[in-house]
């Protein structure tokens, strides 16, 4: 029972599928016909199979079909009817936003306007979109079309004062469209632009001979162009506008010629507004020869076709229809200004949520960096500090070893000056004593032998003395023992360089030259930014000379002056100076420093 109602269900959706594809298959059919009929200007078979056939097309085609209808009823006469189904295929090519389909539409409304009498509203915004896009496309064809329709403009003026003003802009606005590059595709073509400089003398100038001349030229041109633009309207046009020339100039029987040429026309489309001109063209000429019978025959006829075409309901329909257009328009573009307004708005919100957002951001940032910098400053300084008490704890036990091996060498004179020096002088006084009493030679000699012992004890304990400075290790140790701390906080590396420092120098010498490079040093630490620096001590026998280099950031040696040593620097020239030695310093931004010292010893 399942498999039963399963296979109807399959057989069920089979039979739409294959219905819509024979849907399909007849729309296509029907749009080709169209399409057909439209090629061989079959117009009222072409209206009757759209106004009896329903076609489902694509959008593209639905375009091209309301383009089919609306040229159809246009060459029926019927442009009430044809601007319907322009506007139509308008709105689809503006969604599909074909361009040059959506400004062939606006040439083909335009034409159709501009065919009227007494429409209410500007007309020109039609042209003005074609000019827009033709300078943006620079396309040859618009701008011809445009150019041509504003000399247009000019030569529908009335003739009054102004005339050989608006016959010259004419002129010079076809003049300009005739100089643009022709390519198979232009709506304007020489033909139709020599029937125009036609016109303009024969309604502007009244030259018959220069109007003639050019309506020849028309003609000339429509015959050679037999693949692209020759139809039957065209040389109707040109023969009527020849007979006009001639009529204004009162060359009715040569006129009329023309207009019979015109006449046996079979025109495919436009026929009865063209006829209807032609006729009352035909009846003036008969009125002026006085033809009454042929002039009244021929006002018959243009009045049957003005009753039949009733142009003056079918502007009020055209006006009706552009109005309505007009609205829809309008109400679509409020619609989209507010659609545009409130997604304006809503950006508005979004930036200013995403700038409040944003500054708030950034506010944290800073403050969180200017604490990170408060730390990292903090630190420095920190650390500053802790090679600073290095420097510090080395110079007190510095001075404590001194002060320990000061006390220890006093305590060694007052032992050796008691127990050694103290018992040989006894010894010698013992022996003077024995020498008043008993004057023996060897017992002078035994004294004297005491003397000179007793002498080179005294000289013995006075060489043990200069032995002991810095807790015995000297100023080359005591210096290497600084640097060696300073580098273990690897914040910089301090190196010793020294030369001729094998003998020792006088105790109180060597610890002002330590305390002088250990202010130094500490300088470097606290100011320079340095992270090398180099101790240079050569001994050149009478003089001592100490270098100290860093790669710091430098500064201007100009800044210190005698009553403004920064950085310890009148210290330590004071103590420079009470040894009888000369400060160098040279220093130059962002390439470090360096401190030179010569000491006379």
């Amino acid at each position: 029972m399942v498999i039963s109602f399963h296979n109807k269900f399959l057989s069920l959706f089979f039979f739409i599928f294959l219905c819509n594809i024979s849907n399909a298959q007849e729309d296509m059919l029907l749009y080709n016909k169209v399409d057909s009929l439209f090629n061989k200007e079959n117009y009222k078979e072409l209206i009757r199979i759209v106004k009896t056939k329903s076609i489902n097309l694509d959008v593209q085609k639905k375009a091209k079909l309301n383009f089919f209808i609306a040229k159809s009823y246009d060459n029926l006469n019927k442009e009430d009817s044809a601007l319907i189904y322009h506007q139509k295929a308008l709105k689809i090519y503006k969604k599909l936003k074909l361009e040059e389909k959506v400004i062939e539409i606006n040439s083909e409304i335009f034409e159709i306007l501009k065919s009227q009498n007494n429409i209410k509203f500007d007309i020109n915004t039609y042209l003005d979109n074609i000019y827009k896009y033709a300078e943006e496309k620079k396309s040859s064809k618009w701008l011809k079309y445009y150019w041509t329709n504003i000399g247009i403009g000019f030569l529908k003026k009335s003739n009054t004062d102004s005339q050989k003003h608006y016959a010259d802009s004419a002129r010079y606005f076809f003049n300009k469209a005739f100089s643009l590059p022709s390519i198979k595709e232009d709506i304007i073509k020489e033909t139709h632009l020599y029937s125009l400089f036609g016109s303009l003398y024969s309604r502007k100038h009244r030259k018959k001979d220069s109007a003639l001349y050019y309506y020849n030229m028309a003609l000339k041109a429509y015959y050679q162009d037999t693949i692209n633009y020759k139809n039957l309207n065209t040389l109707f046009n040109i023969l009527n506008n020849s007979g006009n020339a001639l009529r204004r100039s009162k060359d009715y029987k040569d006129a009329l010629s023309y207009y019979k040429k015109a006449e046996i026309i079979e025109l495919p489309k436009l026929n009865r507004k063209s006829k209807k001109v032609l006729y009352n063209n035909m009846s003036a000429s008969y009125y002026y020869l006085k033809d009454w019978k042929n002039a009244y025959e021929y006002l018959y006829k243009c009045d049957s076709i003005k009753k039949l075409i009733n142009l003056k309901d079918q502007n009020a329909l055209i006006s009706d229809i552009q109005e309505q257009y007009d609205n829809e328009k309008l109400r679509a573009d409020n619609l989209e200004i507010e659609s545009k307004r409130k997604q304006n708005k809503n950006l508005l919100f979004a930036a200013l949520a995403f700038i409040l957002f944003g500054g708030i951001t950034a506010f944290l940032i800073q403050k969180n960096t200017r604490k990170k910098q408060k730390l990292a400053e903090q630190e420095k300084a920190l650390e500053t500090q802790k090679l600073a008490t290095v420097l510090k704890e080395q110079e007190l036990v510095s001075i404590d070893a001194m002060i320990e091996g000061q006390e220890k060498e006093r305590q060694r004179i007052a032992n050796d000056l008691h127990d050694d020096l103290g018992g040989l002088m006894a010894t010698v006084k013992l022996h003077f004593n024995a020498l008043k009493d008993k004057q023996t030679p060897e017992l002078f000699d035994k004294t004297t032998t005491l003397l000179d012992e007793a002498y080179h004890k005294v000289r013995a304990i006075a060489h043990a003395k200069n032995s002991g400075v810095i807790a015995k290790q000297g100023l080359l140790k005591a210096v290497q023992n600084m640097a060696d701390k300073i580098s273990a906080s690897n914040k910089i590396t301090v190196d010793v360089i020294d030369h001729g420092l094998e003998n020792r120098l006088e105790n109180s010498l060597e610890l002002t030259i330590f305390r002088i490079i250990q202010e130094l040093i500490t300088n470097v630490i606290k100011h320079a930014e340095a992270t090398e620096a180099t101790i240079h001590l050569t001994n050149h026998e009478d003089s001592l000379n100490i270098m100290i280099e860093d790669n710091g950031k430098g500064f201007n040696p100009s800044q210190i002056t005698t009553k403004n040593k920064g950085m310890g620097i009148s210290s330590i020239d004071k103590r420079v100076e009470h040894l009888n030695g000369t400060l160098t310093i040279e220093s130059e931004h962002k390439k470090g420093t360096t401190i030179i010292i010569d000491l006379p010893i």
